[in-house]
């Protein structure tokens, strides 16, 4: 059924504020004032109901389409957590990269022990599939997790090695400084994983391909942007 058959506002523009919020470090308020500069009054409570409501949704549909096209995500991935605090409490947020730096998998957890690293690799090998290499930090959970699963032999650790897992932290982080923060660990999860998918699909590596390339590849983004959910 149509998802956006009980709203008053065209789904184009559902789109624009969703895709304006979870993808560029703008708080609810100032989607609001760049919308209203276009013509488009709505108020910033509306952003936050539409991105709880549309994100997910968004997500789900970007990663089902990538998951089928990145067989060579395979080769290697690059595993790392980040450090979020949630009322003053810290909280762990693994994320796994591959070897271009696309976001495949994050998963939200009070600890930082095996059991949160067992659980967030079966996951991430569940939707992707097993790599040849993985590349982590000296965290002895990873260890005692990839011995667990009967694949230690593929482990890497190295202290330059996971830099492309550091490197992918940082479009977070700014986001992260522009909603100040999170308020539970169901929200931390929700809209990481939102964030990812969006920062994936609208991530083209302009610093290594040509002016022309990049705009077609923007533009093709942007068209399959248009369709979700249509």
């Amino acid at each position: 059924r149509n998802p956006f058959r009980c709203f008053n506002s065209s789904p184009e523009v559902i789109r624009l504020a969703v895709m304006m919020y979870v993808r560029y470090p703008l708080s609810l308020r100032q989607v609001e004032d760049i919308l209203y500069e276009r013509g488009i009054d709505i108020s910033h409570e509306t952003v936050r109901f539409w991105w709880n409501h549309f994100g997910p949704m968004f997500a789900a549909e970007i990663r089902r389409k990538r998951v089928r096209q990145r067989s060579y995500s395979l080769w290697r991935w690059h595993v790392d957590e980040v450090f979020v605090r949630i009322n003053g409490v810290q909280h762990y947020l693994w994320r796994a990269v591959d070897h271009e730096g696309e976001v495949l998998e994050v998963f939200a957890s009070k600890r930082r022990n095996r059991k949160a690293a067992l659980k967030f690799l079966r996951c991430a090998m569940k939707r992707y599939g097993s790599p040849k290499i993985i590349v982590t930090d000296g965290l002895a959970s990873y260890g005692s997790a990839l011995r667990a699963m009967g694949i230690k032999m593929r482990q890497r650790c190295g202290r330059w090695l996971n830099n492309r897992a550091e490197n992918s932290h940082q479009p977070f982080r700014r986001r992260e400084g522009a909603m100040s923060r999170f308020r539970d660990i169901k929200t931390l999860q929700k809209f990481a994983s939102s964030h990812a998918a969006v920062h994936n699909h609208f991530n083209l590596e302009r610093h290594l391909v040509s002016r022309s390339i990049f705009k077609q590849s923007r533009s093709a983004a942007l068209a399959e942007w248009r369709q979700l959910a249509a």
